[in-house]
């Protein structure tokens, strides 16, 4: 909740980014992430609306970033994109999982394609991504965990592919532009709310 950072080098002696470390430093612009990180917890970025630049060792073994998004370092797994990223995003065709709160605040983007690699769509992926108007939910996805689109407020409408089975809770809570939904038959849970 620092909202006045703007930047943060973490020391090469930094081994863990814990659960929420940086939650809510809306004025965090940059971070620089050392080789020695081996582990980066749930919601270390979470409410960094600001944060435009995210950068990785190359010597680090288990992250990469690339224009501003950081991933595993195999980039199968999108951890966290830039809160300041704006227009248009492609996520690269190696992904397979989107993470819990992987675009979350991300207002200024209003158009994600997503590969057809993706399987998982993250608890809150999408959480606050108000300038989101079309998103296209590849035919692989099985699982929408809850709150993935939380507070899309531009979103009209939405197809969910026949390959998903359940919708976890409040995963369109909040979505107001919402006119249209087209829910698959395989669908066996729909959360609450």
């Amino acid at each position: 909740g620092s909202s006045g950072l703007t930047s943060v080098t973490i020391p090469e002696s930094v081994t863990e980014i814990g659960d929420y470390a940086f939650c809510g430093c809306s004025g965090l612009k940059s971070i620089t992430i050392p080789e020695g990180v081996t582990v980066i917890k749930e919601g270390a970025f979470c409410g960094c609306s600001g944060l435009t630049k995210i950068e990785v060792s190359e010597d680090n073994q288990n992250y990469c970033s690339k224009d501003g998004v950081l991933f595993s370092k195999d980039m199968r797994f999108l951890i966290k994109c830039s809160g300041g990223k704006k227009g248009t995003y492609t996520i690269p065709e190696s992904v397979t999982e989107i993470g819990s709160g992987a675009f979350e605040g991300c207002s200024g983007l209003t158009s994600i394609t997503i590969p057809e690699s993706v399987t998982k769509i993250g608890e809150e992926a999408f959480y606050g991504c108000s300038g989101l108007t079309s998103i296209t939910i590849p035919e692989g996805v099985t699982v929408i965990e809850g709150g993935a689109f939380y507070d899309c407020t531009g979103l009209t409408s939405i197809t969910i592919p026949e390959g998903v089975t359940v919708i976890g809770k409040c995963a369109f809570c909040g979505c107001s532009g919402l006119t249209s939904i087209t829910i698959p038959e395989g669908v066996t849970v729909i959360g609450k709310c």
